[in-house]
Order: structure tokens, then sequence, then C-alpha cells
């Protein structure tokens, strides 16, 4: 596509990022069709290509007004764009740089602006987010059903392992998902320490910096960047192995350290370290599968005894471009793990999305929920906290974590399971 950026972009990183990633797109809408927006709107400005027009236009000089800024902001980032691509067009890393100067020149109402710093300001933070979800936990049954479905009941985490092994690994503990669903995180540290490893967390660390940069606050995501690498930083240098991700929301971020602070002198090659690094859950368990399988597989011989249907998040699969892993590592156990129609689609979910397109968000999780409910499953899991919260808010189908499933049956007393069996086989 050719491009001729305005003055003011030209010989900027973000000029010459954005440019080369103009330049590689071919106009094709080979990815209108997998555009959740789009196949709701039926509008070409509410799918990539469309978006992608907008935003050369603004880098070309063309004042950017609110049409602009909604037609950016009803985007999902699902980057299910980019899967589909055969230019290998850099979406995400456009639609974040075209953001952030039309956010410089369209100013927000007011109860917009009131509402996106609230979500700046209140989820990062996780001396405030857990005492509020608390108190939303106490008063779940007084709220109205559209803020009751955002609140999460309730969950035990269980006992973290106190064992010490000799392999290390670093855990993000996350700004939400203690507070939301405190188990999937000590569920995690339970299966790996059973494979003999050691997880530990920076008391420093906090959120990954998604949610401030993709509200366009992104000197604000990027100081949340430089925190998590100062806190790392001596853990990795005594010889942690990897930095776990349990959320693929921030596993996908956490992996674009190294990009997004390139040009940072002071942390340009830390970041770059951290990003190669990280690594998703299911990527560790992949590695170690021989002996999971010896853990789990003696306890499930005979199977979970339901289907479970597997949401991939959109940060997972075309995000970190990890696909195949979490089912098959289900499957070695025993597990009848099942994958919807549509599943490359997004749930509606995508961080802060669904708060701030409630409408757009609900009907693409109806989609998604009447699509995993035709599997027959009983349970559904999936990968990452948002889409958890957002999928459980429309269903009475218990939604978690893949990693919790592992955990349950993990945890299973052997002669229980080896006693069913043969009881199950009489009955037949």
């Amino acid at each position: 596509m050719q491009t001729n950026l305005a003055p003011q972009y030209q010989g900027t990183p973000e000029g010459q990022e954005a440019e080369a990633i103009l330049r590689s797109c071919v106009h094709c809408g080979f990815c209108t069709a997998t555009c959740p927006t789009y196949q709701l709107l039926g509008d070409e400005l509410d799918g990539p290509r469309g978006r992608i027009y907008l935003i050369k236009q603004v880098l070309e000089g063309t004042p950017a007004g609110p049409g602009t800024q909604l037609h950016l902001d009803r985007c999902l980032t699902c980057r299910n764009c980019e899967t589909t691509c055969p230019s290998g067009v850099e979406y995400g890393r456009l639609l974040d740089i075209g953001r952030g100067i039309v956010e410089q020149q369209v100013p927000r109402p007011a109860m917009q602006r009131a509402a996106r710093t609230l979500l700046r300001e209140v989820l990062p933070r996780g001396w405030i987010f857990k005492p509020a979800m608390k108190a939303g936990q106490w008063l779940r049954p007084a709220l109205p059903a559209a803020l009751r479905a955002k609140v999460a009941r309730p969950v035990s985490p269980g006992q973290w392992p106190k064992s010490r092994h000799a392999r290390t690994m670093l855990l993000l503990d996350g700004c939400v998902q203690p507070a939301m669903a405190p188990n999937i995180n000590a569920a995690t540290a339970r299966v790996l320490d059973a494979l003999g490893i050691e997880l530990a967390i920076a008391p420093r660390a906090g959120c990954c910096g998604a949610i401030r940069y993709h509200l366009n606050d992104q000197a604000g995501g990027l100081d949340d960047m430089r925190r998590n690498i100062d806190a790392w930083w001596p853990l990795v240098e005594a010889g942690a192995q990897a930095i776990v991700m349990t959320s693929s929301g921030c596993g996908v971020t956490v992996k674009e350290y190294g990009h997004l602070l390139r040009h940072d002198a002071a942390y340009a090659a830390k970041a770059a370290r951290i990003s190669a690094l990280t690594r998703d859950v299911s990527e560790v368990l992949c590695d170690l599968q021989a002996e999971l399988v010896d853990k789990v597989g003696e306890r499930n011989a005979d199977g979970p005894g339901q289907k479970v249907a597997f949401h991939p998040p959109c940060t997972l699969q075309h995000g970190q471009q990890i696909r195949g892993k979490v089912e098959g590592l289900l499957r070695a156990v025993g597990v009848d793990v099942r994958l919807c129609a549509d599943s490359h689609l997004c749930c509606g979910s995508s961080g802060t999305y669904s708060l701030l397109q409630p409408e757009l968000s609900t009907q693409l999780r109806d989609r998604k929920l009447a699509a995993l409910h035709a599997t027959g499953a009983g349970e559904i899991v999936s990968a990452n906290i948002g889409c958890q919260s957002h999928l459980q808010g429309g269903t009475a189908t218990p939604v978690g974590h893949w990693i919790e499933l592992l955990d349950r049956l993990l945890r299973q007393p052997r002669q229980a399971r080896q006693e069913r069996k043969p009881a199950a086989q009489a009955a037949a």
C-alpha cells in the first residue's frame, strides 16, 4: 500500500513502524472474513481493512474525528486478522499507534474520560482492586444483574506448595486475577511442584502493562513494564529458568516487552531478555508432557466422566500463536476436550472491552456460549481470566482455567479412580 506520511510523523519511531506495516498491506480483504465486529456490524470501517485505511489517513495528515475514534474503539484487538493475513501485516501494532495519535487529536466526552480513567487507575492496582472485589462479592446478591455478572464468586485458592526444588521459575501474579480467581496461580504452583519445579513470585511485580497501554495511556503502560523488569531482574540473574504466564493476555504483552521498549536505552536489553524467558504455562507443560501423563494419567485412566469444552483465548491463539498445546495436554491425560464451532473467533471479553463496549461484547459472548454449549460439555475451560469471567457472566455452566482441571485430576486419590473403573465396567 502506497503511503505518504505527514511531516510530523516522518522520521519518528512510531511513524517509521506504521509506514512499514502499511506498506505490507495489499488490501486483499481476507482479514474481513474473520473479524468479529465486521461480522456483527457489516461496516467496512468496522473491519481491519477499513481501520487500516482510517489510520493511514490520519498518518497522512487527515484530521481524525469522533467517527474515526469510534471505529478504532470498536476493535477487539483479537488479532484474528493477523492469523488470517497472507502478507503478515502487524495490525495490532498499527492499531496501538493509530489509537495513540487519534487520542491526542479527539477529546473524549466527559463520561468516557471518567470511565477510562477509573479503569486505568483501579484495575492495575491490586491493593485497590482486591478490596473493591471483596466488597462487590459481599454485596453481590443486591447488585444489578449486569454488575453482578462482573463480580466473581469467592473462591479459595487452596494451599501453596512449600517444597523446594532445584528448578525455579517465576510466576506473574497479575493485577485482577489474584482477586477474581486466586486458585489459578495456586493450582499452577501445585501442578509444577508435582513435576519438580518451584514457582516464585516477585513481590513488586504487578500489572503487565496491558490495561494502561491499550487504554491509550501508553506511557503509563510502559512504566508498568519497567517496574516488572526491575522486580524480576535479580531473580533472573539468580538463575530463574522461565517467567510463567497463566493469563494469556499478560503473556502476549510480556512477550512484547522487548519490542515495546526497544528504544529505551536503559531497558532495551533487559526487556528483550524478559520476553525471551516468558512462556505460557502450556508451553512449560508441553516440555514435561511425559512426566505429566505419568502423574495424572494413572489417576485418570478412565477419563473425567464428562466432556470439557476449551475456549482458546485470542491472546493465546492469535497473539502468541499457540494452538493445540492445551488440547493436546488435556487429551494426553484422558480428558475428553472439545473445541466449539468457530473456535478462532473472540468471545467479546478483550480486556476492558466488555466494560466499554457492552452491547457488542454481549452479542459475541452469547454467540460463543451457544457454540460451547452445543459441544455438550458440562464444563468450560479457558486460559485467560478475562475470558473466564466474561463467559461465566452469561452461563450457569462452570467456567474455569484448564490448569485448575489438571490440578483436580492430579489430586484425585489413586485408589478411588482404580475402584471406580471396575465398577463402571461391571455396570456396563
